[in-house]
C-alpha cells in the first residue's frame, strides 16, 4: 500500500486515525523499494560505463550509435531517479508522521497536536514531506512543527544535443589522453544527482 493509499483510506483527520504499526509496515516496504531502485540506477551506471569504454578507439560511427544507447541508458536512469526522489520522499513523510504520532500525547500537551490536526490532509502531507524529524529530541520537533518552510523542487533534464557533445568530447579526451577513463565515466554518471538527492 502507498502512502496516497494510506491517506485516501483515513479520510478526515489522518492523525487521528492512523496506526503506528501501518506507518512501521509502510516505512520497510519504502526502504525496499528505494533499495530496488536504487540497484537499478547502479545496475545503469555499469551498463554506461561499459558502453563508454566501448567508444574509446573506436569509428565515428559506433561512437554515433553508442551515445545512442548511452543516452537511451541515462533516460532510464533518469526515470528511475524519479522514482527514488519520490519513493525518499514518501518515506520522509512517513518517518516524519511515526515521530509525530509517537509525541502525540507531549504536542497535545503544548497545543500543537490540535493545530496540526486542523490543517487539512493535502497540506499535511505536504508539510511532513518538507520537514525532516528523523533523530530530533522533542525540542527540535517542535520547533520544526512550528517553523515557516519551504521547499525548491529542481527539474531533471537535458537536451540529447548536449549529451551527445559532451560525450564525444569525453572520448576525444581519452583516446588523447587528456583524461583518464574513470574521471570521464564519472562526469556521465548520474551517481552524482543521486547523491545529491540523497543529502
Amino acid at each position: 500500500m502507498g502512502v496516497r493509499e494510506l491517506m485516501e483510506k483515513i479520510r478526515g483527520n489522518p492523525l487521528e486515525k492512523m496506526k503506528a504499526r501501518e506507518l512501521r509496515e509502510e516505512e520497510i516496504r519504502l526502504k525496499n523499494q528505494l533499495e530496488r531502485v536504487r540497484k537499478g540506477i547502479d545496475d545503469n551506471e555499469k551498463e554506461k560505463k561499459k558502453k563508454f569504454r566501448e567508444g574509446i578507439g573506436a569509428d565515428l560511427f559506433k561512437k554515433r550509435m553508442l551515445v545512442q544507447e548511452i543516452g537511451a541508458l541515462d533516460m532510464e536512469a533518469k526515470l528511475k531517479l524519479r522514482t527514488f526522489t519520490t519513493a525518499h520522499r514518501q518515506l520522509r513523510f512517513v518517518k516524519n508522521f511515526l515521530i509525530v504520532k509517537n509525541y502525540e500525547q507531549q504536542l497535545k500537551d503544548v497545543g500543537l497536536w490540535k493545530k496540526l490536526t486542523a490543517i487539512p490532509q493535502a497540506n499535511l502531507e505536504g508539510f511532513l514531506i518538507r520537514i525532516s524529524l528523523d533523530g530530533k529530541e522533542f525540542d527540535e520537533v517542535l520547533n520544526e512543527l512550528n517553523k515557516p518552510f519551504e521547499m525548491d523542487v529542481a527539474e531533471i533534464g537535458e537536451e540529447m544535443a548536449e549529451e551527445e557533445k559532451k560525450m564525444l568530447e569525453s572520448w576525444a579526451q581519452v583516446e588523447a589522453g587528456a583524461l583518464e577513463p574513470e574521471k570521464a565515466e564519472s562526469e556521465l554518471s548520474i551517481d552524482r544527482e543521486l547523491q545529491e538527492e540523497e543529502i
